[in-house]
């Protein structure tokens, strides 16, 4: 009888029409596939009766948090190899159900039961959300979304993203210029983009750790309030501000921006906050911080976006972020996001891709906290280690295969007149104009 390792490989491909272009090595020790190639450490049978049970990302996702599965190599490179078989399937992939017809499928299927063992479904892992998704978006539910996501310690952060404490894409200057650096760039583009000097006032929708505010302060005399649903962040943000003797121009809130009532506002800056907006709530959204701006303000509104589908209603949420990292949070195309800011009023003036800055940004968090794992697995525990590693690789790739991307789209709220207060020459980011 074959060993381990050479069954699951020939399974494998039964199932998937196509041979597995990684090696595998399973819990008896045998090792089987392309010599040189990255190994799939398959450390025992519950990683297949997971696979079973969840078949897909979300079985192969709990499999990698709770250890039951692991990888020998680059992860990047694994990553690359498996993508086309698991998750660029595409729109016209086979579902489950299609796959089951053919007669080979399901001798593989039945192959993997045997190997598995008993048929009994593993629990998923404790870092996972068990409340059934809604898509409702409401205040309390976009507080316990927010709240599983950040409340898991500052100290944490800290580790992978570095002093600046900036959870969201930088902006480099070079492939091989530091972190701090990168951040302090975006941070500062930011400001640019938004006119900010001494006197204006500055909203930051969701202020994550306080370093868009305490820059909008320091660096360009803002008077800044920020909003985080976080209890955590805001603990730590309001340190920072204390700490660079800022309490005078900058006031840290726990709140939902949709609370906020003490317009108007010169500048709105949201960044890295609208991917958990909700599609149908994002009109809303758009209204509301409209509402926050005087005639003449600007948004500066920093997003992730997706593709656009050949069938938009055929999205779906990728089950692992959604289970995992960051749940309820939703991705729209570029063309949407302008579309319904331009809806609500504003004036679209500028729009800049930077997708590959994200992945610079991704490369080096996985690469601190691949450096300080031990530190890491004892703050956060061995499963959120893990999720962070994989989501943060698997993002990575996502940005530099142009499967996903990150813009920065500048709106301004027009005067009555029509005037936008803008500069003649785009990309100059002047202070507004008077009048």
């Amino acid at each position: 009888m074959a060993d381990a390792a050479q069954r699951l490989q020939g399974l494998f491909a039964q199932m998937l029409g196509a041979p597995l272009p990684v090696g595998i090595r399973a819990w008896d020790g045998s090792q089987a596939g392309p010599p040189g190639a990255p190994v799939l450490v398959v450390r025992n049978r519950r990683a297949l009766r997971r696979l079973l049970f969840k078949p897909g990302e979300l079985g192969l996702a709990r499999a990698w948090v709770a250890g039951d599965l692991d990888i020998d190599g680059d992860l990047y490179t694994t990553l690359d190899l498996l993508a086309g078989l698991v998750w660029e399937r595409g729109e016209d992939a086979r579902t489950l159900a299609q796959a089951l017809r053919d007669p080979e499928v399901r001798t593989a299927v039945r192959g993997l039961v045997r190997l598995a063992g008993l048929p009994l479904p593993p629990s998923p892992p404790p870092e996972e959300v068990r409340s059934p998704r809604r898509h409702l978006h409401t205040k309390h539910t976009d507080r316990r979304a927010v709240r599983h996501h950040y409340d898991v310690g500052n100290d944490f952060y800290e580790i992978v993203l570095g002093p600046s404490m900036v959870y969201s894409c930088a902006y480099w200057p070079a492939p091989d210029g530091t972190l701090e650096q990168a951040q302090h760039d975006k941070l500062e583009l930011v400001c640019r983009k938004l006119g900010l000097k001494p006197g204006r006032r500055l909203l930051d929708v969701g202020c994550g750790w306080g370093s868009m505010a305490v820059h909008a302060a320091r660096e360009h005399g803002a008077s800044v309030v920020g909003v985080t649903l976080s209890q955590e962040q805001a603990a730590y943000a309001r340190k920072r501000v204390a700490g660079e003797g800022l309490t005078d121009k900058v006031e840290i809130r726990v709140q939902d921006y949709r609370d906020v009532r003490d317009g108007p506002y010169d500048a709105i800056s949201s960044i890295g906050m609208a991917e958990h907006v909700g599609a149908d709530r994002y009109l809303e959204y758009a209204a509301d911080l409209y509402d926050l701006l005087t005639p003449g303000g600007r948004l500066l509104n920093h997003q992730i976006a997706r593709r656009p589908q050949r069938d938009e209603s055929a999205y779906g949420v990728d089950s692992f972020i959604d289970s995992y990292v960051f749940p309820d949070g939703e991705l729209q195309p570029l063309g949407v996001t302008v579309t319904r800011l331009e809806r609500a009023g504003f004036e679209v003036r500028d729009v800049e891709s930077i997708r590959e800055h994200y992945a610079l940004t991704l490369r080096r968090w996985v690469a601190r906290l691949e450096a300080d794992w031990r530190r890491a697995v004892r703050l956060g525990g061995p499963g959120r280690a893990r999720v962070w590693r994989l989501y943060m690789a698997a993002c990575a790739l996502a940005f530099e295969r142009n499967r996903i991307g990150v813009d920065q789209v500048l709106a301004v709220r027009p005067r009555e007149s029509g005037a936008s207060g803008m500069p003649l020459r785009a990309r100059t980011w002047a202070a507004p104009a008077p009048g």
